[in-house]
């Protein structure tokens, strides 16, 4: 429901850019900048601005009202999980394009009570009354992979459930007070804002593209978002539906989404439409307090994330192979640093693709993490030449990347909590199904099981699916430092690691850590792909695959890359390079410093 007002995370391989965004991008910028370029600051890299400070909380998201939401509950005596749970439910509503309470979601909690990191795996799973056999049957003769809309891809969503998790250990208000302001900016209407509005419109063009080769029913999300077409920037907009939701969440708690009038809602629907699922696989649903694991970097730097079903490893990964070289010997925007974080991507991937699943089926190997490891990897970099394909590490599996909207969130409070937050429906908005009156969108995440009954990541009954969402964390000399992420499928391990290595071996501060010129390599093999030597498995992969770079990074490194034999495009869009945000705490005074960045709509601010 939309009131006009007088304003006039993917992964390109699998979400491309249209063309008629790029134009509109660029014409847009032209008309605007009128060949103007930065002006100067004081202090800091003229293409940045400053960080933020506060010493008594700090919240940065992807939307500035979502934002003040957090900073609001800080101040009624909130925690930061308090505050994280109600920016969440505020960013479901204002950035529908990224998270929702239709899908998944993971955090790390540093809890200043205990010294401890506690991680979080809030993904949920399969019909359990649904075999791959079945769903192959269900997709038809010669299926490779499981489509992105409908109800094939649909897993249970798990975010509610995680955020009574979350609430029961670290809460201090009650969730009523919340998911208040949600419930109140969802009746209410809030202005849609710029780069959200520009999603919108993506995602419109692509799920009518999609109905002529997987239909599925999109009344209902048409009439939720795009009765009137997409919304455009500062259109006032209503979620009613959502606000009922909502609503009922507050009074009957975890148990009215998994087992109540919302349960028998999604289910009934869903199997209308085609679904395995049934009540008993929604009730059944239970998030996951996993072990954070932390791998050094240097200068007594230490990058935190989740194991797998999530690729979190893959930037630990990344990190270890590293290591192994000086980066700072070049300057940051030289073809060396760049070609050396491609190529570590690249082999971390590989085992992405090999040995990351739902560990409950097929637990990863041990020694992916080890520095020995590390350093046979990283020795299989040639420094001058990209390699035409690297294969999976010689280690033995109990017998992805991928395109994704998401939406990344963290906040700090006065006791020193901080959280590390990261939700998302996966590709677009989700895979296109709403079910009657509830006002969000079922998440797609299935899409990213392998039909292949002998990879680790095959689909089968009850299991989750490979996740491209990562929370990260960085703790300096042992101590917590910094909560921070980014949205946007395979693009998150490689901007966690961009990040650090701003950060460690180029001495940016926080903003300019996200705001500087990124790269992000697509391609090569992925978590759904059939198993070398398997009956299902093609040729057909483009193993070096394809190097995107952002305008900042100079020409004559594009050109040097090319002649190393990277295949090298020029983006300008911003999209496919994520959105960051960021909170770092200093272990002496307790202040806060806080970021985010110029390609999404959000803000960081603190008190």
């Amino acid at each position: 429901m939309r009131l006009i007002s007088l304003m006039g995370a993917c992964v390109l391989a699998a979400c491309p850019v249209a063309a008629e965004d790029a134009a509109n991008v660029a014409d847009t910028t032209a008309a605007a900048t009128q060949g103007i370029g930065p002006g100067a600051r004081p202090v800091g890299a003229d293409w940045s601005r400053s960080p933020v400070v506060a010493r008594e909380g700090m919240a940065a998201t992807a939307h500035p009202l979502a934002t003040q939401v957090a900073l609001d509950i800080l101040k009624a005596g909130g925690s930061a999980v308090d505050a994280a749970i109600a920016a969440n439910a505020a960013l479901g509503l204002m950035e529908p394009t990224g998270n929702g309470i239709g899908g998944d979601l993971f955090a790390i909690v540093y809890d200043p009570a205990t010294g401890r990191l506690h991680g979080i795996n809030g993904s949920g799973r399969s019909p359990a009354g649904q075999t791959l056999e079945q769903l192959r049957a269900r997709l038809g003769e010669g299926a490779t992979s499981i489509p992105p809309v409908g109800p094939l891809p649909v897993t249970v969503p798990g975010t509610v459930d995680a955020w009574f998790a979350l609430h029961d250990r670290f809460g201090k208000l009650p969730m009523a007070d919340n998911l208040a302001p949600a419930i109140r900016y969802a009746r209410e209407g809030h202005p849609v804002a710029p780069v959200i509005a520009m999603y919108l419109a993506r995602a419109l063009r692509s799920y009518e593209a999609r109905q002529e080769e997987h239909p599925f029913d999109f009344a209902n999300a048409r009439a939720t978002w795009f009765a009137d077409g997409p919304p455009a920037p500062g259109e006032i907009f209503r979620n009613p539906d959502l606000a009922d939701t909502l609503e009922r969440i507050a009074a009957g708690g975890r148990d009215e989404f998994y087992e109540g009038e919302t349960a028998r809602i999604m289910v009934d629907y869903l199997r209308r439409q085609g679904s395995a699922f049934t009540l008993a696989d929604f009730a059944a649903h239970e998030s996951e307090w996993v072990d954070v694991a932390c791998v050094a970097y240097r200068d007594g730097y230490e990058l935190c994330e989740l194991p797998p079903n999530s690729q979190g490893y893959a930037a630990l990964q990344m990190v270890n192979i590293l290591k192994n070289v000086d980066l700072a010997q070049w300057e940051r925007g030289s073809a060396q640093v760049l070609h050396y974080i491609t190529e570590a991507k690249r082999l971390a991937f590989a085992d992405v693709a090999r040995f990351y699943a739902d560990p409950d089926f097929a637990a990863a190997p041990a020694e992916l993490l080890s520095e020995e490891y590390g350093r046979a990897r990283f020795a299989l970099i040639d420094p001058e030449r990209a390699t035409p394909a690297f294969a999976a590490g010689d280690l033995v599996a109990p017998q992805l990347e991928g395109p994704g909207d998401t939406t990344y969130l963290t906040v700090a409070d006065r006791d020193g909590m901080m959280v590390s937050l990261i939700q998302s429906n996966y590709r677009g908005m989700g895979g296109g199904l709403v079910a009657d009156g509830l006002g969000f969108m079922f998440q797609d995440r299935g899409e990213l099981f392998s039909l292949d009954p002998e990879h680790p990541n095959a689909y089968a009954p009850a299991k989750r699916p490979f996740h491209t969402i990562i929370p990260a964390f960085v703790k300096k000399d042992g101590k917590p430092f910094m909560s921070f992420g980014l949205m946007g499928g395979g693009m998150q391990p490689q901007g966690h690691v961009q990040v650090l290595v701003n950060l460690v071996d180029f001495g940016m501060n926080l903003q300019e850590a996200g705001d500087a010129a990124r790269l992000m390599h697509d391609g090569g093999r992925q978590p759904t792909d059939a198993l070398a030597g398997s009956a299902a498995h093609s040729m057909a992969v483009d193993d070096l695959g394809t190097l995107f770079v952002e305008p900042g990074i100079p020409a004559a490194t594009v050109e040097a890359l090319r002649a190393m034999g990277h295949k090298v495009e020029i983006e300008r869009t911003g999209i496919p390079f994520g959105g960051y945000q960021a909170i770092a705490r200093d272990p002496e005074s307790g202040v806060y410093t806080g970021a985010t960045e110029m390609r999404k709509d959000g803000q960081a601010s603190g008190y």
